[in-house]
């Protein structure tokens, strides 16, 4: 069974605004370069759990997401790996080299059946060059991916394991939480490993600190969803 759709972008960060801010960086462009993108891209289907592109492989161009789910993330030497963030319609993945120069950094995968457009990194360059919509389009794309992976970065080095716990369970109900009578009600379409890999943390020190939540009465679990009942002020802007 496919999972749920997320509404918008999910990473860690201070500043709800940002995370869906990138979505739509080519709807500034004009509708005869827009067509022109779609002329010479190629759109590609994902399975859910299917492999998009490596960290180390070269790269070849960027993808925007049609629709679906797609997760770009870090695996070490040591083969520990790290979520950066989920990504949603509109944005893209497969920066920074976006003309095709260079090798991917991270990988990323569909987290549920998604629909791409690959866009060659040639192409984009030859836009750029002759558009400048298209080359402001793209900057602004970038600087939200940038704002993205600082934040996280910024995260990591400043806030504790379980302070960014809680942050992130706030952005989560925040996102596409539902009000109900005993809180906000989160669906799980995360699971508690990745939830853990977004953290930087094991899952068994994840599964600690969900219960130790559960028994201050700060949420309640379920298999498949948590309520958030009393959120922890976690200084978010």
């Amino acid at each position: 069974m496919a999972a749920p759709q997320l509404p918008s972008a999910l990473f860690l960060s201070e500043h709800m605004a940002e995370l869906n801010e990138g979505a739509r960086f080519l709807e500034s462009i004009g509708a005869e370069e827009h067509a022109k993108l779609r002329e010479e891209g190629r759109v590609v289907k994902l399975a859910r759990g299917q492999l998009l592109f490596s960290q180390g492989e070269v790269h070849g161009g960027v993808w925007v997401i049609e629709s679906g789910l797609l997760r770009t993330f870090y695996v070490s030497a040591q083969g520990r790996e790290m979520t950066l963030a989920y990504w949603t319609s509109g944005h893209f993945v497969g920066g920074p080299e976006i003309f095709g120069r260079g090798r991917h950094v991270w990988s990323a995968d569909a987290q549920a059946p998604s629909e791409v457009l690959f866009l060659p990194g040639t192409v984009l360059r030859r836009l750029a060059e002759r558009v400048p919509q298209v080359a402001l389009a793209l900057i602004d794309g970038l600087v939200a991916k940038g704002k993205c992976y600082s934040a996280l970065v910024q995260m990591l080095g400043t806030r504790s394991a379980a302070e960014r716990l809680t942050l992130l369970l706030e952005i989560m109900a925040e996102t596409y939480g539902r009000p109900t009578e005993e809180g906000i009600l989160i669906d799980r379409v995360i699971t508690q490993e990745q939830l853990a890999t977004m953290l930087g943390t094991s899952r068994q020190w994840l599964s600690v600190s969900l219960e130790k939540l559960r028994s201050e009465g700060v949420i309640t679990m379920s298999r498949h969803q948590i309520i958030f009942r009393n959120p922890t002020p976690s200084g978010r802007r």
